[in-house]
């Protein structure tokens, strides 16, 4: 099948697909396209979702025909060669590893032959590109985990998982922002608040995105929450290099 290729989704949205696998290369052009056709303010289109193959697009029918943003889209993507590639961004997130906080940490070790550790090691050595947003408000889907520490989700989902865990399910890793249920193997949390209804913009991950896990201790991890309280913590954040 050849791709890019463009798929009606409903009846007031359609998908540029780029793949029909999860590949940081896939997502690196979904990203650059999405950023291109904001660029461009095509009217009539008026939200925009990236998701792990494709770009889903959704639009006012009675604004912008469905010929019409085909044929507009078509174009774009016959100029692809054009677009210009997304800088890496990355954003440390700090986490308190086992104990209450991460409660699947140990089976996590054990079932993969490892020290906790290790895991930790391991698990904080990457950087994780974030897929896409999903599941509740911010939920991040990342990939690129070491899979010398993947593990299959719980049997039985927990009822209630805190703001802020931070777990493995399969080869993917990624973080709770609100208190929910969930399946996901818990080896860590962040005091950071990834959903603020709040904030200007309540939601702090995006699609895109690096995350690089900070291991810290339980004073840290109390520190920063309390400046957290008190508004005067933000995640290092900084463009990485190209190699």
């Amino acid at each position: 099948m050849k791709y890019p290729q463009i798929q009606i989704t409903g009846d007031t949205s359609v998908a540029v697909v780029f793949g029909d696998e999860i590949s940081e290369d896939i997502n690196t052009k979904i990203r650059a396209f999405d950023k291109a056709l904001n660029d461009e303010q095509i009217v009539g289109i008026y939200e925009t979702v990236p998701t792990y193959c494709a770009l889903t697009i959704h639009y006012a029918p009675e604004v912008i025909r469905y010929r019409e943003l085909r044929d507009k889209l078509e174009a774009m993507l016959s100029q692809s060669h054009k677009i210009q590639k997304m800088n890496t961004i990355v954003m440390e997130i700090p986490v308190l590893y086992g104990g209450e906080y991460g409660p699947d940490l140990e089976y996590v070790a054990k079932h993969n032959n490892l020290t906790p550790e290790e895991v930790i090691r391991r698990h904080s050595g990457a950087e994780y590109l974030i897929y896409m947003l999903g599941f509740t408000p911010g939920f991040s889907y990342m990939g690129g985990m070491d899979e010398s520490i993947a593990t299959p989700r719980l049997k039985t989902p927990r009822v209630l998982i805190p703001a802020g865990s931070v777990g493995i399910a399969g080869k993917q890793t990624g973080i709770y922002p609100i208190d929910s249920p969930g399946g996901w193997q818990l080896i860590g949390r962040t005091p950071v608040r990834l959903y603020d209804a709040n904030r200007d913009t309540p939601i702090l991950l995006d699609a895109g995105l690096h995350v690089k896990f900070i291991p810290i201790d339980e004073q840290e991890f109390q520190r920063i929450t309390s400046r957290i309280e008190q508004g005067r913590y933000h995640c290092h954040t900084y463009v990485k290099e190209d190699a």
